[in-house]
């Protein structure tokens, strides 16, 4: 009696799924990419919006002149592999 009512139960449980993913699944996805498809149109929509400035450069700060090479830094050593 117990292999026959857990038979049964797993073939409700699939008709379940089943109907779950045939006919509630899909309004869930449809509503979900409303909200991914208007907020993604928001985002668009702002950027849209915001001043632009073409052609138009500035300079914050100009580099200073005082570039000066450190020679303090150490000998330079080139290595080479040895084959053994």
């Amino acid at each position: 009696m117990g292999l026959l009512r857990t038979i049964v139960i797993l073939m409700i449980i699939y008709y379940i799924f089943k109907f779950f993913s045939r006919y509630i699944a899909p309004i869930f996805l449809r509503k979900m990419m409303k909200d991914v498809e208007r907020r993604f149109n928001e985002q668009q929509n702002a950027y849209k919006n915001e001043p632009q400035n073409v052609g138009e450069t500035i300079i914050d700060k100009k580099p200073s002149d005082n570039t000066q090479s450190r020679k303090d830094l150490g000998e330079y050593i080139d290595y080479e592999e040895v084959d053994e």
